[in-house]
């Protein structure tokens, strides 16, 4: 075999190594783990837009945590304050750039956050953001084990 053809078959073996190794990872989470995934998301999002404390705390595991709110009783609670101190009724979320990835607890992921006051008309941007996730499959499908928010910060101040 020629020096040509030795560094075309080395290249190759490196390829096919490389691709095998993030295929390993990437099977890690079925296709059905990412779209149960996605809809876990919408589920959120609805949840909390139409004030279900119950059905958007049950997107979490039990011992779940919101930023600083950890459990159940602690994320209903915050629904209801949402809802009646915090004009959630006119809210609703927007993710997008959702990106997930395998990790030994389930997945990671981080998605945009765009919050709309539909209350406005037209309706106005009241904050973006961003989530970053910790997932978890468990026997009632995927949840949030932890979920942190982080608002973008203000532009700064035009000087003049």
């Amino acid at each position: 075999m020629n020096t040509r053809a030795r560094i075309l078959s080395h290249a190759a073996a490196l390829a096919a190594f490389a691709f095998g190794a993030v295929s390993a990872q990437a099977a890690d989470l079925t296709t059905q783990d990412y779209i149960d995934i996605e809809q876990l998301y919408a589920t959120y999002n609805h949840a909390i837009d139409s004030g279900d404390g119950e059905a958007w705390a049950a997107t979490f595991t039990p011992d779940g945590s919101f930023n600083t709110l950890k459990g159940k009783d602690a994320l209903v609670g915050f629904i209801k304050n949402w809802r009646e101190k915090r004009n959630g009724a006119n809210r609703r979320h927007w993710n997008t750039n959702l990106r997930i990835t395998p990790s030994d607890e389930g997945a990671n992921a981080v998605v945009m956050l765009m919050l709309l006051d539909v209350g406005t008309q037209p309706p106005s941007i009241v904050s973006t953001g961003q989530y970053t996730d910790v997932l978890v499959k468990t026997p009632n499908g995927w949840r949030f084990k932890s979920r942190v928010v982080k608002g973008d910060a203000p532009p700064a101040p035009a000087k003049s």
